[in-house]
């Protein structure tokens, strides 16, 4: 099949603005399947390190949004002492939109110093001591700041909220690095707040081989005749049951990425019976020339999947370096999910568009290896 190849690239730039528009379409309709595939390689990969964290969340029972829950602060202590519990966060999250975002923007309020306990983050620019001594101070996902345009020193501000930027941080959780960190105090006494003494939710950090479901019951039967009921689960399934409606319409626009698989096929069949219909004659000669029918077949296929590869590879490297600078993110009852590029998405649009070529020149390749060498001489 490769040795005939320069003859196949000659034979697509003879119809250059075909060839030009087919490879175009294909890398548009790539480019789109990664999109949308990288939505989902972020809520796969949040998944996969919340199972592997092993944490759990408090919530208050019966609430959604994080602006409507409200658990006393002292329930830390009370959590801490539960068997196999290792580590206890209390978090007061404030958000600038509830609803599902592009942009939304989540503080997460904590005690400075369990923060670096329960975080593996690190700073790019700034310091920690900046963050843990002043109150006013934060410290910024490397993905909001990039979106936002913040840098150290800067004031950043929400709404009423204002934090002074002490450090920019990475973390191996892209999802992470669309948060930003304050004082717990901080949030709870912030303008027109008045949430001392209370938390939006608990997270719990769990010894290793510690049942998790047993923990989650203990600590809601703790509660039940408290003054706030707690619903504590695993933090990714508490991450999944508040992306709920979120994941439905991403499971939705997976279909989106399927048409343009279709669309794809369509493009490169259609462009690839268009050649095969110009060439009658070329095929009859060459096959006058010593070129059996399965030779003649391989050739049309080689011309189907250059086009669609082509484009694939176009498609494929311009949304990967688009998710790469632009650090988009979707957002919902203050989770979020960063639009993920990763080395298996590349591989699976390459794969896809190779297979769509394939797929593509049967038909059109059948044709014209069983093509009858006289009447396509005589062909006008």
């Amino acid at each position: 099949m490769f040795k005939f190849l320069p003859y196949t690239l000659k034979t697509l730039w003879r119809h250059r603005s075909r060839t030009v528009l087919t490879v175009s379409g294909s890398a548009v309709a790539l480019f789109v399947y990664c999109f949308v595939g990288s939505v989902q390689e972020g809520i796969n990969d949040l998944q996969r390190r919340q199972v592997a964290n092993g944490a759990l969340v408090a919530f208050q029972a019966n609430k959604f949004c994080p602006a409507t829950s409200h658990l006393p602060e002292d329930y830390d202590q009370q959590i801490a002492s539960i068997d196999g519990v290792r580590q206890v966060m209390p978090i007061q999250v404030f958000t600038n939109n509830c609803r599902a975002s592009l942009d939304v923007v989540i503080f997460y309020g904590v005690p400075p110093k369990k923060l670096r306990q329960t975080r593996d983050f690190k700073l790019l620019s700034g310091s920690w001591s900046e963050f843990e001594q002043h109150q006013g101070a934060a410290i910024v996902g490397r993905m909001v700041a990039a979106r936002r345009g913040i840098e150290v020193g800067d004031k950043f501000s929400i709404g009423d909220l204002s934090v002074d930027v002490a450090g920019i941080y990475q973390s191996a959780d892209s999802a992470e690095e669309n948060y930003i960190y304050s004082h717990l105090e901080f949030l709870q006494r912030g303008k027109g707040m008045n949430l001392v003494g209370t938390v939006t939710q608990i997270e719990v950090l769990l010894d290793k081989n510690t049942d998790p479901l047993k923990i989650c019951n203990e600590i809601d039967d703790k509660f039940r005749g408290g003054p706030v009921e707690t619903d504590t689960r695993p933090k990714g399934v508490f991450q999944t049951k508040a992306l709920g409606d979120l994941m439905q319409l991403i499971g939705m626009a997976n279909y989106l990425a399927y048409a343009c698989v279709g669309l794809v096929l369509a493009l490169v069949a259609t462009t690839t019976v268009m050649s095969v219909q110009d060439r009658i004659k070329e095929h009859a000669v060459l096959q006058t020339l010593g070129f059996s029918g399965p030779c003649v077949f391989r050739l049309v296929m080689t011309e189907s999947i250059v086009l669609s590869f082509v484009g694939g590879v176009l498609g494929v490297g311009t949304a990967l370096l688009t998710l790469k600078i632009t650090n988009f993110s979707v957002g919902a009852e203050a989770v979020s999910i960063s639009f993920t590029p990763s080395v298996h998405l590349a591989t699976t649009g390459l794969l896809v568009s190779l297979v769509a070529g394939m797929l593509a020149g049967i038909a059109p390749a059948l044709h014209a290896a069983r093509t009858e060498i006289v009447p396509a001489l005589r062909t006008a």
